[in-house]
């Protein structure tokens, strides 16, 4: 494998955990509001990054590459109201659709089929990603400023539960 892309997917392990931890903050934030169908959201949103970075690990071990841990950052996040961590969650996703396309930049560079094969996955899932933080913040638009309308909201994202990426790497 090309050294620099077995650097940026070992790099991009740490940012899909930071991506967990940001996460499990949001969801710390909405248990302290009493919002626990967000809270559930983003603990669901936090297992899939954890996954994320997993299946990047797989694979780098898989290909014979060293795999590098680093430390993973607090979250640095100013969460002063109901819609600040839906906001802030749709800006991660964009950072997060640009790490993946400069690994998959760097793969094509020098025509590392089999890792762009594997970033196509994350692509996908990156278009779901943002679509799904930005729907979340048309429905606080739409309906957060209404107790009822909140109470509806919060109702539907508690019931979603997780469901594991089925990759073969």
């Amino acid at each position: 494998m090309d050294r620099k892309v077995a650097e940026l997917l070992n790099e991009q392990i740490n940012k899909e955990f930071y991506s967990a931890y940001l996460y499990l903050e949001f969801a710390n934030y909405y248990a302290a509001e009493g919002l626990d169908g967000f809270e559930n959201w983003y603990k669901v949103q936090a297992q899939e990054e954890r996954d994320h970075a997993m299946l990047f690990y797989q694979y780098l071990q898989n290909s014979s590459e060293k795999v590098t841990l680093e430390a993973i950052a607090k979250p640095d996040c100013q969460l002063t109201d109901h819609m600040a961590p839906l906001k802030a969650g749709l800006k991660h996703e964009q950072y997060v659709t640009e790490l993946i396309n400069t690994i998959y930049a760097a793969a094509f560079d020098v025509r590392d089929f089999r890792t762009m094969q594997l970033l196509d996955w994350f692509v996908k899932e990156q278009g779901e990603e943002e679509k799904n933080a930005a729907d979340l913040i048309t429905k606080m638009e739409l309906y957060g400023s209404d107790a009822k309308g909140l109470y509806m909201l919060n109702s539907e994202l508690g019931a979603r539960v997780y469901t594991a990426p089925s990759l073969v790497l």
